[in-house]
This record gives structure tokens, C-alpha cells and sequence, in this order.
């Protein structure tokens, strides 16, 4: 039987869960919002409890808060950090969109667990207090649009772009490897002028590169905090230069570089930073299918694909078909990239869905936002480890292909022209047989010649064979 305990508000008594740290107003959204069983994410509380102890030192230090109300609450905030307290934020994403439930969850359990460091027993209002006190010189206005960009920062630091680097640097190691191998090029899924395999994965590893530049360039725009706004970014009820001192004060404690918001208005009604973030990560989520469906095709047969390289087989691929293998880590990378893709759109609508001096939407952007980063930074060390490091080549498989292929017949338009190559093409193609036979068999070249200029390694640089 559950046992409960008697607490208040502003609307009146509410009873809350006796073990819980969470307090009326967080009761009340449990009741009002059973939507998805979705929660925020550990790094956006995380974000949340970082806020409230940069928020409460400064309080502290400039005297508003007395040294042991704000201690008590700094160190509810550090075992918030340290997950010590993770199943005390139950709410759904999809509440009140301005986050405030999630702010007061926050503040309720930090006010709680304060009571309890100082007076050895659960009471949400005294003497710490969750408004008065955890949410000093702040509003869920400009606390929730901070959670998000401080979150979405750091996960983007500290997960995505290491694990972007790792592929890149397995791409190229890639590259190295298979620098010598010529294999047959295609455009249009068809049969085009060769290329090695050194040089096609040289484009991956490009698109790689340039997409983690493109991210790194939408930091500086999260970097701004919307802090010291508070409800309408005037700064009501904030000493003055608040945003900025506890800008500073997360800088310390996250090792990583916030500023307050050059101007409050538009940190507080809109997210055009996390929609600038959000628009990098679909394009580099295209980039990540694009790699993976090319891998997917040269790993494709293996007797009735292409079958140029073989994956590591990491699992079995049919509960009906024995001994077939799959190309798991592409087929995720595609999934991942697909649902980043629809993030960027549920980002892009909510912001664009925004009122007057506050955008009503941001819980459902900060959990799209932050799932982006971490789907994208878990499948990109996938693809890395379990995909491309892994690559072998079927060599011989290429070389036939490469021979077999007659747009090689490209090398000869400055020799021959266009319209007897063309010839060429089609009468190997109805012969079956190599373009290097038929151009000697017609007397447009002798063999010697043939074998010079339809050389397919030749055909991988710039200029004349």
C-alpha cells in the first residue's frame, strides 16, 4: 500500500508519494500529462541541476541566500549530477511548453533533499524553498531554453564530435589500405569510368570532415545563455548582471565556454541556435546514409550482388536462411539517419510555432535535439569499429568487373571519337567481350596500343590515357 505525505501550493494540498523528493506542483503534472512515458534524458536534469548550482552560488555570493541554504542546495545539485537522485523526474516531454513542470521538478526535489540535509526530513518548502531559494533570479523561461543549449553543447563536445573523428580517421586508415585497388565506378547505379576504391572512400571521408566543421560552427551560438532574462528576457526580479556572472559560474563548472545572451529577447523566444545545430546534424545524418547505402551495395551478393568487399559478419541474418550474413551496422546508420531527419523537422516546426517572448514548445526541441546528438555519436563509433575498420576487399571480384566493364571504351574518344567508341561499346556488349578485343578485332588500334590506353589504373588520373 502506498503511503503519502500532505503537501501545498498555490492551487491547494496535494498528496505526493512519502519517498518521493518531488513535491506538489510536480504531482500535478504527473496527473495532467500521462502522454508518451517519454522523459527527459539524464543529460538535459543533469543540465537543469548544473544551472540551479551555478544559480545558488551566485546567490550566495551576492548575499541573497544565506551560506547554508545555498550550500545545502549545491549539494543536493552535485548528487543530482551524480545520478544519485535519477528516478525523481518522472515527467512526460509533452507538457506545459514552456518546461515549467520539468523546472519545478527540478526545483522540488533540490528544495527537498536541502530540507533533508539540514533538518533530516522530507519537506518540499522549508526552510529551503523551491521558488524562493533553488529558483532565485530565474524563470522557466530562460532556465529551460538554457538547459537545452547547455546539454546540447556539451553532448555535442564531449560525444558527437570525438566519435566523428574516430570515423574519419577509420576512413581514412581505409583509404590508405585500399589506395591501389581500381574498381569499376558507377553513376546512376551504371557501370561508369573506373576509380579506386582509395578515391571513393576519400569522398567519405571528405563528407565527414565538412560535417563536423559545419557542427563545430553552431557552438558559439549555443554558447549564449539565456539566463538573467527571466520571464520575458527584461530581467524582472534579477540583480543586474546575473546572466552573466552565472554564465561564468557553469564555464567553471562544465569545463566548457557559455556567455550571457547578447540580447534576451531572442534567447527567450526563439531556438535558432538549436535549429541551426539541428540542420548540421540532418545534413550529416544524409552523408552517414549515403556512406552506408554504398557500403551496403559493394557488400551486396555474394554471388548474386556486386560483391567488391565484405563486411565483418557480425550476427546471423535470417531465422530461415542459413549462413546468411547481413549488413547491420549500414542498415542502423540508415535508421539513425532517418530518425534525426524527422528530429530536424519536429525542431524546425517548434521553433517556427513560436509567440511573442516565448517559445511554447521547448520541451519536445530539447529531447529531439538531444536524441539526435546521441543516436548520431553512438552509430558513428559503430560504423567506425564494427564496419569500416573491418573491410575487406574482393579483389579478384573487382578486377573482373573493372575488365569485364566496357564504358572503359571513354578512354578511347580523344583517339578514336566518340561515335566508333560507341561502336566498340555495343559490340562488346552483344559479343561478350572485353572492349580491348573489339577495338583491335575492328582495326582501330593494334593490341600493343589497346593495351596502353585501355590500361584501367591509367584511367583513375586526370588526362589522356
Amino acid at each position: 500500500m502506498n503511503e503519502y505525505r500532505i503537501e501545498k501550493d498555490s492551487m491547494g494540498e496535494v498528496r505526493v508519494p512519502k519517498l518521493a523528493y518531488w513535491g506538489p506542483q510536480t504531482q500535478r503534472a504527473i496527473h495532467n500529462f500521462p502522454v508518451s512515458g517519454i522523459t527527459f534524458p539524464p543529460v538535459f536534469i543533469c543540465s537543469l541541476a548544473t544551472i540551479k548550482r551555478a544559480c545558488a552560488s551566485i546567490n550566495q555570493k551576492l548575499g541573497l541566500i544565506e551560506p547554508r541554504i545555498a550550500e545545502a542546495i549545491m549539494r543536493s545539485c552535485d548528487e543530482i549530477i551524480e545520478a544519485k537522485l535519477k528516478d525523481q523526474f518522472p515527467l512526460d516531454i509533452f507538457q506545459t511548453g514552456s518546461g515549467t513542470s520539468t523546472n519545478m521538478n527540478v526545483n522540488e526535489v533540490i528544495a527537498t533533499r536541502s530540507n533533508e540535509i539540514l533538518t533530516g526530513s522530507k519537506g518540499t518548502a522549508t526552510p529551503v524553498n523551491p521558488n524562493d531559494h533553488v529558483n532565485m533570479g530565474q524563470s522557466s523561461n530562460d532556465v529551460i531554453p538554457s538547459a537545452i543549449h547547455v546539454s546540447a553543447y556539451s553532448q555535442t563536445k564531449e560525444l558527437l564530435l570525438p566519435a566523428m573523428e574516430l570515423l574519419h580517421d577509420a576512413i581514412l586508415d581505409a583509404q590508405a589500405r585500399f589506395a591501389g585497388v581500381v574498381k569499376t565506378g558507377r553513376t546512376h547505379l551504371m557501370d561508369a569510368t573506373p576509380i579506386t576504391l582509395g578515391q571513393e572512400m576519400s569522398g567519405w571521408a571528405a563528407q565527414v570532415k565538412y560535417a563536423r566543421a559545419r557542427i563545430e560552427s553552431a557552438l558559439p551560438g549555443l554558447s549564449e545563455l539565456a539566463l538573467g532574462g527571466t520571464a520575458v528576457g527584461t530581467g524582472i526580479n534579477a540583480p543586474e548582471g546575473f546572466g552573466a556572472l552565472v554564465a561564468g559560474e557553469i564555464s567553471a563548472l562544465t569545463k566548457l565556454e557559455f556567455r550571457q545572451a547578447a540580447n534576451h529577447f531572442e534567447a527567450q523566444a526563439a531556438q535558432d541556435a538549436t535549429v541551426e545545430l539541428s540542420g548540421h546534424l540532418r545534413t550529416y545524418a544524409t552523408a552517414l546514409m549515403k556512406i552506408s547505402n554504398d557500403l551496403r551495395w559493394m557488400n551486396s551478393g555474394p554471388i548474386a550482388g556486386l560483391a567488391e568487399i565484405r563486411l565483418p559478419s557480425l550476427q546471423p541474418g535470417s531465422s530461415i536462411m542459413p549462413g546468411k550474413a547481413n549488413p547491420v551496422i549500414p542498415e542502423a546508420a540508415r535508421m539513425v539517419a532517418a530518425q534525426v531527419i524527422g528530429n530536424d523537422a519536429v525542431i524546425a516546426l517548434s521553433n517556427a510555432a513560436g509567440d511573442f517572448q516565448l517559445n511554447a514548445m521547448l520541451p519536445v526541441i530539447a529531447y529531439n535535439i538531444l536524441q539526435s546528438i546521441a543516436l548520431l555519436a553512438s552509430v558513428t563509433r559503430l560504423l567506425a569499429e564494427k564496419a569500416i575498420r573491418g573491410v575487406e576487399v574482393n579483389e579478384d571480384r573487382v578486377v573482373e568487373l573493372v575488365h569485364r566493364n566496357p564504358i572503359i571504351a571513354t578512354a578511347l574518344n580523344p583517339i578514336i571519337g566518340y561515335d566508333k567508341s560507341a561502336e566498340v561499346v555495343k559490340k562488346a556488349v552483344q559479343e561478350k567481350k572485353t572492349v580491348q578485343q573489339v577495338v583491335v578485332e575492328m582495326g582501330y588500334l593494334s593490341a600493343e596500343e589497346a593495351a596502353r590506353i585501355l590500361n584501367p589504373v591509367v584511367m583513375t588520373k586526370p588526362g589522356f590515357s
